[in-house]
């Protein structure tokens, strides 16, 4: 790994903390043209260290997940729009989890229009986006709640899941694989994913595609195991393939123009 200049420290510092950086703001802050500040963002995407998007770049990491508040910060656009392509997948009157994520949690807040629901979840902030709506039961699960997202993680959240059998589940990944894994950077979170995974009927997956140029180090499932894949594009083809194998549904929330159906 090449070293850092001090400015591209800072840059690497600013994304850590608020999960994105734009150019222009970029150049604002230290003084310089937009073509130096798109040049070090290529220099720190080179390393793997950013993945750039329109306008800017966002924190890649591989072995650290990034703070919560700032993954909230992340492709909000692409979540909102995957969250109401896959809320449009669960019917009234149903029962459904909900696990940990900013993704999940866009899910949750599209449901606001949804009667009759029963969701269990183990997040604290799908359940405060839900519980005032008089239309939708929410159960949380016990167990220890981590203070870094709101997430209720460890054995008792999974004996708690255990105990239902539901219509859907809807589950977030860190990271996706090409070759079709799902993964994640808690090993507790993983075992309440798990059981979600084994007690629904239907398991929709929503994941922005920015997840494919992430890596974490615990496997939760294979996408074999889900019945939907909800993101805003694919980008990976031996992905799509292996979804169209195992009869995998893939939604696409944000389809390139060129996918767009005419008319």
């Amino acid at each position: 790994m090449n070293a850092l200049s001090p400015r591209q420290g800072d840059i690497l510092a600013l994304a850590r903390a608020q999960g994105r950086v734009g150019v222009d703001d970029l150049a604002g802050r230290f003084g310089v043209t937009p073509q130096t500040i798109r040049k070090d963002l290529n220099e720190l995407c080179d390393q793997r260290l950013l993945s750039r998007v329109h306008g800017g770049a966002v924190i890649s990491s591989g072995v650290e997940n990034v703070g919560y508040d700032a993954r909230r910060f992340i492709a909000p656009e692409e979540k909102r729009a995957i969250g109401e392509a896959a809320a449009r997948l669960i019917p009234d009157n149903s029962s459904l989890f909900i696990n940990i994520g900013t993704t999940t949690e866009e899910v949750a807040r599209a449901l606001q229009g949804h009667k009759g629901l029963l969701v269990i979840t183990n997040n604290l902030n799908v359940a405060n986006l839900l519980y005032r709506n008089p239309r939708i039961e929410v159960i949380v699960a016990g167990g220890p709640v981590r203070r870094s997202d709101g997430g209720v993680v460890g054995s008792a959240a999974v004996d708690f899941i255990r105990q239902f059998k539901v219509d859907h589940a809807v589950i977030g990944a860190s990271a996706i694989e090409e070759d079709g894994v799902l993964l994640d950077f808690d090993y507790r979170e993983v075992r309440v994913s798990r059981a979600i995974i084994d007690n629904a009927r239907k398991v929709i997956l929503a994941a922005d595609r920015l997840k494919f140029e992430r890596s974490a180090p615990i496997r939760i499932a294979h996408v074999s195991e889900v019945d939907a894949f909800v993101t805003d594009r694919l980008i990976s083809q031996p992905f799509a393939e292996i979804c169209r194998s195992h009869g995998v549904e893939v939604i696409e929330a944000m389809p390139s123009p060129a996918a767009a159906p005419e008319g």
